[in-house]
């Protein structure tokens, strides 16, 4: 008999069979989030996908071990764009979020569709050359804000801005599944839980650099479930565990 612990997934809105099957081995609940479609500005945003876990496995929704409808969609409350700024501008967290970038092909598939093209500033640029000028070594200095990416939605740009908007985008669609996952776990008690080794550190600099108290888990294939122990990343972020 599994004690009741529930669990929130992260950072996104599906995971993969092996996923839950193996987080339904830990958990009695698994709670997902509905997809993110972020309102930007008032004309512009982001898109996601709208299915659910529940089209794959109505029947975990029956039984009531799958629970979805977490809205993470609309525009950025001031509390929300206020705490993406705090990430935004913490440079150990820009460049855990550019190596992930440059190095974990997942993660490159959670922000970019470059399985073709991209079309920027009305350019048609292959998905390879465009990936090369989203990963320069500069962009995980640059200055970046919820503001900033805004204001580049708002006006005409030339292919440079063009691609400092998408790198823009990029940073604040991660920080906000990440902020969301704060938000929803600490209003209903969740432990996260995520299997993205790049997302679960992005969340520890966070909570380490604010001190927020949050039971924050990863989750991979192999590794023993009781096992409670933090991963020494190179970054050394402390107080996570591995499940």
């Amino acid at each position: 008999m599994l004690a009741r612990r529930e669990a929130l997934y992260y950072p996104f809105h599906l995971c993969s069979r092996q996923t839950i099957e193996r987080l339904l081995s830990d958990y009695a609940v698994v709670h997902f989030r509905d997809y993110m479609a972020l309102q930007l500005t008032r004309m512009t945003g982001t898109t996601a996908y709208e299915d659910r876990m529940g089209h794959a496995f109505p029947e975990l929704v029956q039984a009531g071990r799958i629970v979805q409808g977490y809205s993470v969609s609309g525009p950025l409350d001031a509390e929300m764009a206020q705490s993406i700024d705090r990430d935004l501008a913490d440079p150990t967290w820009r460049a855990h979020f550019h190596d992930a970038l440059v190095e974990d092909r997942r993660f490159q598939r959670g922000l970019f569709d470059l399985s073709h093209s991209m079309v920027l500033a009305g350019v048609r640029v292959p998905g390879p050359a465009a990936l090369l000028t989203l990963l320069e070594t500069r962009r995980a200095v640059a200055h970046a804000s919820v503001t900033h990416v805004t204001s580049l939605l708002d006006r005409r740009l030339g292919l440079e801005a063009a691609y400092d908007c998408e790198y823009g985008l990029a940073l604040v669609k991660t920080s906000a599944a990440l902020r969301y996952t704060v938000r929803l776990t600490r209003q209903h008690g969740f432990i996260a839980v995520t299997d993205s080794p790049r997302h679960f550190a992005l969340l520890q600099i966070t909570l380490a650099r604010e001190e927020i108290n949050l039971d924050n888990r990863l989750s991979l294939a192999g590794e023993d479930h009781d096992k409670r122990a933090a991963p020494r990343p190179p970054w050394q972020v402390e107080g996570g565990k591995v499940e």
